[in-house]
């Protein structure tokens, strides 16, 4: 196992771990028809489960050495171009770097901070928590199409969009295949404006050889079990400056002005020194809040789990890649697939990180038909996400804009669900999906 353990002791219960771990969870011969397919899993191991170990046994409950270790380890993935933070789950990712951007800390910053009433442009084919802390932050989302092969918004469209109250762009990489973030945060750039990549289901994807989620003023990801790699719950912020990575960090840590780590005390060497807002002079800093804030944090075990998992980030992204694509030949090779039925193409200049295989099905095909078919034959499917946000019940009576048609956003609501390509497939899986479908198609 790579993991270097500071006792006899410490090795002894890992080995015995890792024994037990083995024993409990034998690997299943797969049976078509009978064994269950699950679109998403956790791929874990006794490595993971070494880390976790040694992380519980330090009792250092809250984030730590491990945690640290994490945030380091994440912003090298991304080219050192971004500062990772640490926090409880994607969703809470979005939440932290999209209530940043109207931080009070970024005052006199090259961007102001956004106000009440400003526009960020969005899409509404994806998944909730992209799109809610705009309306949480008093901000109005302006909701644009997607390209149908894709299912990406592209910069044209974005383009149209914008008016002089437009002061964002936050959207995520869908299903693992890039938006063209470069093209994008350029003419945010140009403009003034925001860029968040949620790159919660696009880990390890490419956009002109550099990986996405670096384009933007931030990035965020997810560690949740479905996703590339885990750590339960988890998920990570990545600010492109210093000033944004601070205003991230205190809306994460309960919206306190102090910056110290967990159980430290004194970092700014004038813990009683300070005159801030209306409290008296030299009121305790680490008692001083700057900006709205919640507690985001994660355990330092999570953690633990998260740098296990990362070392073996790059072999679960080449299989989802090659998991994908003997599914899209299966369906191209096929030709009652590839008549009844569209697949998401990587977007140009793009490598994708898969996050799941989407099916298109015709004008006429029953949907739910289909889907409930394949569950039935214990095939795992999902939709894709909310559909068309704009029609959830949780959004009826918010303020936003939909400019222009959403003709794809429907038919994409209306038509599609996806299978997993997750790491743990195989190929004896992929032929009984692949098979199954034709069963289920040739027969509507």
């Amino acid at each position: 196992m790579n993991i270097e353990l500071s006792s006899d002791l410490r090795r002894e219960v890992v080995a015995l771990a890792a024994k037990c771990f083995n024993e409990e969870n034998p690997k299943k011969e797969f049976v078509a028809g009978d064994s269950y397919i699950p679109v998403t899993i956790k791929s874990v191991c006794e490595q993971d489960l070494a880390y976790l170990i040694d992380a519980s046994l330090d009792m250092w409950l809250t984030a730590g050495r491990y945690g640290r270790e994490f945030e380091k380890e994440i912003s090298s993935y991304f080219g050192k171009k971004l500062k990772g933070l640490l926090v409880n789950s994607g969703s809470s990712a979005n939440l932290v770097a999209t209530s940043a951007l109207g931080s009070p800390m970024l005052n006199g910053t090259s961007k102001e901070p956004m106000k009440p009433g400003d526009e960020v442009l969005t899409v509404a084919a994806g998944f909730p928590t992209t799109v809610n802390p705009i309306i949480q932050n008093n901000w109005k989302p302006v909701f644009v199409d997607v390209d149908l092969d894709t299912f990406n918004v592209t910069l044209d469209r974005l383009q149209e969009a914008k008016t002089a109250k437009t002061k964002a762009v936050i959207v995520a990489h869908t299903l693992g295949n890039p938006f063209r973030a470069d093209l994008i945060s350029e003419w945010c750039k140009e403009n003034g404006m925001y860029l968040i990549e949620d790159s919660c289901d696009a880990f390890g994807a490419e956009i002109a050889g550099e990986k996405a989620g670096s384009f933007g003023d931030f990035a965020t990801t997810s560690f949740y079990p479905a996703h590339h790699i885990t750590m339960g719950e988890g998920g990570a912020v990545m600010a492109k400056s210093g000033p944004l990575r601070r205003a991230a960090e205190s809306i994460r840590d309960w919206g306190r002005d102090c910056w110290c780590e967990p159980g430290v005390d004194n970092s700014c060497k004038k813990r009683f020194d300070w005159k801030l807002g209306e409290l008296p002079e030299g009121y305790d800093h680490k008692y001083v809040y700057s900006q709205l804030g919640y507690n985001l944090k994660v355990t330092d075990m999570q953690a633990a789990v998260g740098i296990s998992q990362l070392k073996k980030s790059g072999a679960f992204v080449a299989a989802r890649r090659k998991n994908y694509d003997y599914l899209y030949q299966g369906i191209k090779n096929s030709p009652i697939l590839s008549d009844k039925v569209g697949v998401m193409e990587a977007t140009e200049n793009t490598n994708p990180s898969w996050f799941g295989f989407p099916i298109r099905l015709q004008e006429g095909i029953n949907r739910m038909r289909v889907q409930s078919a394949m569950e039935e034959s214990r095939i795992g499917t999902r939709l894709m996400f909310a559909g068309n946000l704009t029609k959830q019940p949780a959004y009826q009576g918010h303020d936003f804009r939909i400019h222009g048609e959403m003709k794809n956003t429907d038919a994409i609501m209306n038509q599609v669900f996806w299978m997993g390509v997750h790491p743990l497939l195989t190929p004896k899986m992929m032929d009984y999906m692949l098979e199954t479908l034709e069963r289920i198609l040739k027969e509507q």
